[in-house]
């Protein structure tokens, strides 16, 4: 009913920038919250940054200053922009988004596939 796609991972340097984007389909009436979580293999899955449909976002401490999260209600897009990253960065990024379905009003919530971001030297 929903479908997600990421995009703009990969691999840079440290203080290097990558700005990834979630890109929703489908069944949409509106998107509430929408979000960034990473993981490492072998830790849990922890939140990036969030953001609701007022505009309001939230931080995790370790990427204040660094990322910003910002959406795109026209193309039901959420964006993270990461800057100064880290070693630490890396991790496999999932996108999340609450939606509500056009086709019977449901909440459903969405995660993307995932995409990886390797910071190395």
């Amino acid at each position: 009913q929903v479908q997600l796609v990421e995009s703009g991972g990969g691999s840079v340097q440290p203080g290097g920038s990558l700005r990834l984007s979630c890109a929703a389909s489908g069944s949409i009436f509106s998107i509430n919250d929408m979000g960034w979580y990473r993981q490492d293999p072998g830790k849990q899955r922890e939140l990036v940054a969030t953001v609701n449909s007022g505009g309001n976002t939230n931080y995790a401490d370790s990427v204040k200053g660094r990322f910003t999260i910002s959406r795109d209600n026209v193309k039901n897009t959420v964006y993270l922009q990461m800057n100064s990253l880290k070693p630490e960065d890396t991790a496999v990024y999932y996108c999340n988004l609450v939606v509500r379905l056009r086709i019977n009003g449901y909440l459903l919530n969405n995660w993307g596939q995932g995409i990886q971001v390797t910071v190395s030297s």
